[in-house]
């Protein structure tokens, strides 16, 4: 995807030395798009943990470069598994983070400690390269469902209501959430987005709607509490989230909020929609509110509010009570049964056990 006309991904090897690691850093943005070079494996972890480098997909393929930064300063076994250790620990959520890392201990094991930075770094491209290619799957499977919605409106606009920021910088490219109201974009489709705030972080008023505007897609920022409202009145066609880890259930971790958006559009029955790559299910568990793990991040990601002054130096401010207590989950759950389906690599499907199992029986 672009900005301002010039391609990205979110996280690529440095074209000039050939080894270090680049990132958008998303804590700047939308303030400004800063690059930074990372060359360390704390570095790295430093920059998932802070949510520099943030999104279930791109996580993954960022821990999976973390573990080449690694072997190239030690590429011994035990270093190897202290690395995946301290990676595995940053973020404990989203479940591609641990499939990536596996994915990366899988192909390095075996390896001579000689061959093991060529080795990961190879499996590391393969992995940003396959999430590519399933984001742009999943945007084609899940742009049909637009395509249908303006078809049943004689041609008119669709409004897609999204939570938080599942699109291309959640990603390698492309996005999730995002991807099929990229491609109906392109396509011609007339479609516009209602982007969530998403407190408290304002991943959706800060990312989604940077990365909607680059793009050119319409959208209209909206405070969190309006989407039901929204649904109430006809306003939303169609509902898409990202997901941060999907049980084999069918249960979905997302976004903390995105709960309560799913039982306002199955009150109002609009259909909502879950996009995901097959590497966000977790086939280790069935029941989300019981056996995910939520995480519980800072009390000043409530409490306080970062943007530009009127001279454009960026200010932080309190935006509650003195001494008030504050709790912060990350993410809440959402059970299968208020989710009208998936959308994934290999095509959609109900969620459920059976449903997932259509479209990937090989985890039968």
């Amino acid at each position: 995807m672009k900005i301002d006309g010039t391609p990205y991904r979110t996280v690529w090897v440095d074209e000039t030395d050939g080894w270090s690691v680049r990132i958008i850093d998303q804590t700047k943005l939308p303030w400004s798009v800063d690059k930074p070079r990372l060359t360390t494996l704390a570095q790295v972890a430093h920059a998932i943990r802070t949510m520099q480098v943030r999104g279930a997909p791109l996580i993954g393929a960022a821990a999976a470069y973390g573990l080449c930064l690694a072997m190239r300063a030690d590429a011994t076994t035990a270093a190897l598994e202290q690395a995946g250790a301290l990676l595995g620990a940053t973020r404990p959520t989203a479940v591609n983070l641990r499939w990536a890392i596996e994915r990366m201990l899988a192909r390095l094991r075996p390896a001579a400690p000689a061959q093991r930075v060529a080795a990961a770094y190879d499996e590391a491209a393969r992995i940003a390269d396959e999430d590519v290619a399933q984001c742009a799957a999943i945007g084609r499977h899940g742009m049909a469902l637009i395509a249908a919605a303006a078809e049943a409106k004689g041609g008119g606009r669709v409004d897609v209501l999204t939570h938080c920021n599942a699109g291309w910088l959640a990603t390698v490219d492309w996005g999730t959430a995002l991807a099929p109201i990229y491609m109906a974009h392109e396509h011609g489709i007339a479609v516009h987005v209602w982007v969530d705030e998403t407190r408290p972080r304002n991943q959706g008023a800060a990312l989604t709607a940077f990365e909607l505007g680059k793009h050119g897609v319409a959208h209209t920022v909206i405070a969190d509490n309006a989407g039901g409202h929204l649904m109430q009145h006809g306003m939303v066609d169609l509902a898409i989230v990202g997901t941060d880890r999907v049980t084999r259930g069918g249960d979905v971790a997302n976004k903390i909020g995105t709960y309560l958006k799913a039982l306002a559009a199955h009150d109002s029955a609009v259909p909502f929609w879950v996009a995901l790559p097959s590497s966000t299910i977790d086939w280790r568990i069935r029941d989300g509110i019981a056996e995910i793990p939520i995480e519980q991040r800072a009390a000043a990601e409530v409490t306080q509010l970062t943007g530009p002054t009127a001279d454009g130096t960026l200010a932080t401010v309190q935006v509650t009570a003195p001494g008030s207590p504050v709790a912060n989950p990350a993410f809440d759950v959402t059970p299968a049964r208020l989710v009208t389906g998936f959308i994934t690599e290999r095509g959609r499907c109900p969620a459920s056990e059976a449903g997932l199992l259509s479209l990937f029986p090989e985890f039968a």
